[in-house]
């Protein structure tokens, strides 16, 4: 009579062993077990000491370079750019004498910029118009593409560039990647006040195809900050660390190495110019905005892959060529009603250790306000979230890591650990995990970094108060990050630079 009670039991404990066999860890983290990386600290600390004597004239690419006029318009978006892009110390040699003052120069930078897109989102969030900003007083004087990124740390910033032509005949110019901006611009002759730049600066009269926009276009009116003078439209682009430029508003061709060119680009024709853009000559708007230059050349998707920031190394920036593989993390890629620049991704969650961090779904939510979310920010360096998921999330990090020495905080980094005299450590992993399922585990020199030539290492996140958080470029260094625009998401490509 037993016989048959024992059957249903036994399938019962089937059921429940294939389960759990058959669930995978990705999916559904084992609580009992720590998944951990390896960090190479000889590695990442002869990096720092290598970039601080690294010499741009040992490696100096060629400046003012004329590309032929007989390369192809592109105006069709099925077509295919690539450029390349570069780290900055490739085009100036830092000035810093260790590398800790570079680090703490660089954080500074990184704290304004993230400073000033906050503030524009502010304002945006409270609606304040175009009409109520006004340019500060000053006289101003008489589809597929690919391209190189270069790292920007040895003047300390987080910022890449990429190399572009501009006008005709074209002129080749070291242009910022910026995916918070929307606005392409350069410095250009004359200048009332110009900052030091790697090329020549750009000589409007030279190019037959130069021309001003003026007050009554679309171009003009779509600028956040502009003013008209002679018929002639201004624009003023400000940044969060005092930095600004100022000038004349035109269109001009802008061409991509031997893959061709595109007329009629808006940018901005600075005379006055003034911040921390040593080495650049101005700078490429990727973010969502009609001016941008994603726009522009109506772009299906672009790509990006950002090399070591401590690296002389290059990779590319691509246009219209989405390459997902099967070991691409995929994830939503939203956009927030209030401001159409910024990049947001859907994001659910984020593991220490292989373990989910208590983090309320709300830490990462963009609401019907426009308040909240998470963007991805190739100008911003370092990673800041919410206080209510950074706390969680290094208080994790901090407990699995015991077994190593800690010392004090740097800067805005509070969880710091002395590695001198180590060759590698175990550290547990931390990934992100987005809305759809899918997780991007960072290598551990993206997130353990150096500050210092001694051996001080931290944990590579920020906490803010503000709603917005932001994925920054040293997460992101080594892997590509495609936006693809036409089917709304996003792609995280590791080892494909």
């Amino acid at each position: 009579m037993a016989e048959p009670a024992s059957k249903p039991s036994l399938l019962f404990f089937i059921l429940i062993f294939l389960f759990f066999t058959s669930t995978s860890p990705r999916d559904l983290p084992d609580a009992t077990t720590t998944t951990t990386t390896i960090l190479d600290v000889t590695s990442s600390l002869q990096q720092a000491q290598d970039i601080l004597s690294f010499d741009p004239q040992t490696q100096k690419p060629s400046t003012n370079t004329t590309i032929t006029t007989t390369a192809q318009s592109f105006s069709s978006s099925t077509l295919s750019f690539s450029l390349e892009l570069h780290s900055r110390e490739t085009m100036y040699r830092t000035h810093h004498k260790d590398y800790k003052s570079l680090v703490l120069s660089r954080l500074y930078r990184d704290t304004a910029r993230f400073n000033s897109l906050t503030t524009r989102l502010q304002l945006a969030l409270e609606d304040i118009s175009k009409s109520d900003l006004q340019p500060i007083e000053t006289d101003i004087q008489p589809e597929d593409l690919s391209a190189p990124v270069t790292s920007g740390v040895s003047q300390g910033s987080g910022e890449y560039f990429t190399r572009v032509g501009v006008g005709n005949p074209a002129r080749q110019f070291y242009m910022v990647l910026d995916t918070g901006s929307d606005i392409n611009w350069l410095q250009c002759q004359p200048c009332t006040d110009c900052y030091q730049q790697t090329d020549p600066v750009f000589d409007p009269s030279a190019s037959s195809t130069y021309a001003p926009v003026t007050c009554q276009s679309q171009q003009c009116s779509s600028l956040e900050t502009s003013s008209c003078r002679g018929g002639r439209c201004l624009y003023q682009v400000n940044y969060g660390d005092g930095s600004y430029t100022l000038g004349d508003f035109a269109t001009e061709s802008v061409s991509f190495g031997n893959s061709g060119s595109v007329k009629n680009v808006p940018l901005g024709c600075g005379h006055n110019n003034e911040g921390l853009f040593v080495g650049a000559a101005g700078l490429l708007g990727l973010g969502g905005g009609p001016l941008s230059l994603t726009n522009q050349l109506k772009a299906t998707s672009f790509s990006y892959c950002l090399v070591n920031r401590n690296s002389a190394g290059s990779s590319t920036l691509d246009f219209n060529s989405v390459q997902l593989g099967g070991d691409s993390v995929t994830a939503p890629l939203m956009k927030n009603r209030k401001i159409d620049t910024f990049y947001y991704v859907g994001l659910s969650g984020m593991s220490v250790g292989g373990q989910m961090v208590s983090i309320p779904e709300s830490a990462f939510r963009l609401d019907e306000s426009g308040n909240g979310g998470i963007i991805v920010d190739c100008g911003t360096a370092i990673t800041r979230l919410q206080t209510q998921a950074y706390d969680p999330l290094r208080d994790a990090f901090a407990k699995m890591t015991q077994n190593l020495k800690r010392t004090s905080a740097v800067a805005l980094f509070d969880t710091c650990y002395d590695l001198s005299g180590q060759t590698s450590v175990r550290v547990p992993t931390v990934s992100f995990h987005f809305t759809g399922g899918k997780s991007w585990n960072l290598p551990a020199a993206n997130y353990l970094v150096p500050v210092d030539s001694a051996g001080t290492f931290c944990f590579a996140f920020a906490p803010t108060t503000s709603s917005l958080s932001i994925i920054g470029n040293v997460q992101q260094q080594g892997t590509r990050v495609t936006f693809d625009l036409a089917n709304s998401r996003m792609g995280f490509s590791p080892n494909k630079c």
